[in-house]
């Protein structure tokens, strides 16, 4: 297993050792001694699976008070997976690491806690896998606008599908104009 750290180097891309023959494959997605060893020392508390078609965005999404990191890998598909970093005292405040993971590449990216997390799908449909440090609560939930021209993330798509409450996420200096009511 090989542990990269990206431009924000708490943010680890994951190349796993995969073993390929004509059965098929065999890969470790998780192996807490390697992990640790990589730098990647949380503990994981949930497992999220999704779906989604073609040119959807989903996120920028964050928790307030209960923040998660998180291990996000590509099982079905391909996606533009992007980490936003919105700790207020970092040296990369507001900077986002993008990186593609696919059924093809296998490669996962951790995201650490204190940061907004989204992605773009770009193969007919994707279903992307990852484990939660922390337990989601609905109600701490927070997010950044897709296209925050502050943070101005080059997505593959200008144009892409989105929930109603993604499109009216705030953009990153609304929350710090009300930084008092938030925890990031």
């Amino acid at each position: 297993m090989e542990f990269i750290q990206t431009k924000i180097s708490e943010v680890i891309l994951i190349r796993p050792d995969v073993i390929e023959d004509h059965r098929g494959f065999f890969m470790e997605s998780y192996h807490i001694e390697k992990f640790t060893i990589g730098g990647i020392k949380c503990k994981f508390v949930q497992d999220n699976h999704a779906k989604s078609v073609q040119n959807t965005l989903r996120g920028l999404h964050f928790q307030v008070n209960f923040p998660q990191a998180k291990l996000l890998r590509c099982l079905k598909g391909k996606v533009f997976d992007v980490a936003v970093d919105i700790r207020k005292d970092s040296l990369t405040y507001g900077k986002w690491v993008g990186e593609i993971l696919s059924d093809e590449n296998k490669h996962q990216l951790f995201i650490p806690a204190g940061f907004a997390h989204g992605y773009y799908v770009m193969s007919e449909t994707a279903e992307i896998a990852y484990k939660c440090s922390e337990i989601y609560h609905p109600e701490d939930e927070l997010g950044l606008r897709w296209n925050d021209p502050d943070i101005a993330i080059e997505w593959p798509a200008l144009d892409p599908i989105l929930s109603n409450k993604d499109a009216m996420l705030p953009f990153l200096a609304d929350i710090i104009s009300n930084k008092d009511q938030f925890a990031i």
